[in-house]
């Protein structure tokens, strides 16, 4: 993105007007976009994409790290402000779906998300930076308010209902924190989804694998 930070006081200004004029129209064009490549893929449940709303960037940009803002720059380091969502129903077919992505978009950035630790649950999920595709650039809107880069992710049914309640029981804005039971209760409820993802998956793999019938092999 070709801006450079604005005075505080004018972030707001600056981004609510960005995501109405701009980052509003580009979503459903990259939605679009998106939904064309797709097209005709088997086990797509959803397909959505979404211009972050401005509380949620307001938020995000005044993250600090060891009392230092985390973004100098927020409008043009802070790379899901158009965010897109891809949920399958296999962990397998993320594979294939992976692969069509690489295909048509220019990554600058993949990444699995999985919690720390092997002794810990939480959000898993393929994440992506992509370059914004010129197809879905629109000439009337302002080149100011059009980012360089988008972000994807692919997740299962599983991973995408299980990170959906996590934000909205724990991480909602004014929300109060969760004692240390209910976070043990997230994390058994997280090793459920995590056991019945790869339980589903493996039963979709093992009845996709043609059987050999050795009374047909002998006929």
């Amino acid at each position: 993105m070709k801006n450079s930070k604005p005075p505080d006081d004018s972030l707001e200004v600056a981004y609510r007007t960005r995501y109405k004029s701009g980052l509003v129209p580009i979503a459903a064009a990259l939605h679009e976009h998106i939904a064309e490549i797709f097209k005709g893929e088997p086990r797509i449940d959803r397909i959505s994409a979404r211009a972050k709303n401005p509380d949620s960037f307001l938020k995000k940009a005044s993250a600090r790290v060891k009392s230092r803002a985390k973004y100098r720059e927020p409008l043009s380091q802070i790379q899901d402000q158009i965010g897109a969502r891809i949920i399958t129903f296999y962990r397998s077919d993320v594979v294939r779906l992976d692969a069509i992505v690489k295909k048509y978009f220019k990554p600058i950035e993949v990444s699995n998300r999985i919690p720390e630790s092997e002794w810990e649950f939480g959000y898993f999920g393929r994440h992506y930076v992509l370059v914004l595709p010129t197809d879905v650039k629109i000439e009337s809107v302002d080149k100011k308010h059009v980012p360089d880069f988008f972000e994807l992710q692919i997740k299962t049914l599983f991973q995408h209902a299980w990170s959906e309640a996590d934000h909205d029981l724990g991480y909602k804005p004014g929300s109060v924190p969760l004692t240390s039971d209910e976070k043990r209760k997230l994390a058994y409820t997280s090793a459920q989804a995590w056991g019945a993802d790869h339980m589903f998956d493996e039963l979709f793999q093992a009845r996709s694998t043609p059987k050999h019938n050795p009374s047909e092999a002998d006929a």
